[in-house]
């Protein structure tokens, strides 16, 4: 296997595309597995494609991964509408004015179409909105930085639906070390943050450790006394040294502690090869910024450029499955999901899970494997729904 994976890192490298054509077609029973139960889907950026393009998607669209038609059509119930602040606008009023925005943005999908959509706040609004065939927009935050280090200004992001928090994205902030970001600026959680972890297990908000690095990880899981989860991650052992994936470690102390990881589609998550590429595309990068300037023309469609000579290797719905799989055998069915990072990964998703209409690829590719419709369904969405009715249930003790 190790042997495997040199050749097709060697290949990445040496920029020859590893060509895979083949098609993925669905069952009629992997449809019915997919329209049957509730399929949660732990991280969609819609809010923050909008804020750079409005479209309208409670109907079909002709760019993006996501929209109503296609919702429907791939058996998606409950996506978590990502309200994504990028990591340039932490410390700053923009950030929170850019989530409150972001969420006016899921409430006006809701208002123009009341009959498709419905906003989420409990469990027990999704398998209301499942009996009712609506499509239910819970909401998740990408990167605390609108907290701004206030527990107050927390509960009114609660007030408004936001039930999950990644506590950073790509740089550190007040809450919380990024696994992208060299500087490990706390060593893992800020003082902040750790009061924050427990306040959001008072308020019923889970924690999502999707993006914080690995000590930031481990002080989270020891905190929380609720379940946490990594909304959109995939795993370290298929990307090694590759932090912003979960190394099997941490994979059993999130099992311990009862929480999901919820698997990220984007090709460079989940394959090697893809990885090597995106690798060596920025070194190039990087040379021609180091020889003529960042602002130079040598710069000008760089990657459209690239891609050209050295196209892009796609992982497929298989490579998916396997990091499924790897979670199952390592700690259990109870402790995976899905985390698309659809209209978050741009074109880099995998052959057969191009948009959200593929769903049923997936259940197709776990049918090929064995799995059974119950164990099915766990990983559609009773998994996240567990954990999610499990963070409700606390702080329903905590606030007497």
């Amino acid at each position: 296997m190790k042997k495997l994976l040199g050749l097709g890192i060697a290949l990445a490298l040496s920029g020859c595309a590893v060509a895979d054509h083949k098609e993925f077609h669905a069952s009629s029973k992997a449809k019915e597995l997919a329209q049957k139960y509730i399929l949660v889907d732990g991280h969609i950026d819609v809010p923050y494609r909008l804020q750079e393009k409005w479209v309208d998607v409670t109907k079909a669209t002709d760019g993006g991964d996501f929209d109503y038609p296609r919702a429907k059509a791939g058996g998606l119930n409950a996506p978590f509408m990502s309200i994504y602040v990028p990591a340039s606008l932490d410390d700053s009023d923009q950030s929170t004015a850019l989530a409150h925005r972001l969420i006016d943005y899921v409430e006006a999908i809701v208002g123009r179409a009341p009959d498709k959509f419905a906003i989420a706040t409990s469990v027990a609004d999704v398998e209301e909105h499942f009996a009712k065939g609506l499509i239910s927009l819970p909401l998740g935050m990408e990167n605390g930085s609108p907290v701004q280090g206030s527990l107050e200004t927390l509960k009114q992001f609660y007030d408004r639906g936001i039930r999950y928090i990644t506590l950073a994205h790509s740089l550190a902030n007040h809450i919380s070390d990024s696994s992208y970001d060299l500087r490990r600026k706390w060593k893992g959680l800020s003082p902040f943050g750790k009061d924050m972890v427990k306040e959001m297990n008072n308020l019923g908000i889970m924690i999502d450790i999707s993006h914080v690095s690995d000590a930031a990880f481990y002080q989270t899981v020891e905190i929380s006394q609720a379940p946490v989860i990594a909304s959109h991650s995939s795993l370290r052992t298929f990307t090694p040294g590759f932090e912003r994936n979960m190394d099997d470690d941490m994979i059993k102390a999130l099992a311990a502690n009862g929480g999901v990881i919820m698997i990220n589609f984007g090709s460079t998550f989940v394959d090697p090869v893809s990885r090597a590429w995106r690798i060596k595309m920025g070194v190039q990068r990087k040379e021609l910024e180091t020889k003529f300037g960042k602002d130079s023309p040598e710069l000008v469609d760089f990657e459209k450029r690239y891609r050209e000579t050295s196209p892009f290797p796609f992982a497929d719905v298989n490579t998916v499955v396997e990091h499924v799989e790897h979670v199952v055998k390592l700690v259990g069915i109870e402790h995976v999901g899905i985390g698309s990072d659809y209209d978050g990964v741009g074109d880099s998703l995998p052959i057969g899970l191009k948009d959200v209409s593929t769903y049923p690829n997936l259940v197709q590719g776990l049918l090929d494997k064995g799995y059974s419709e119950e164990d099915i369904a766990k990983i559609l969405g009773t998994n996240l729904l567990r954990v999610w009715r499990e963070v409700e249930e606390l702080a329903a003790k905590s606030k007497g």
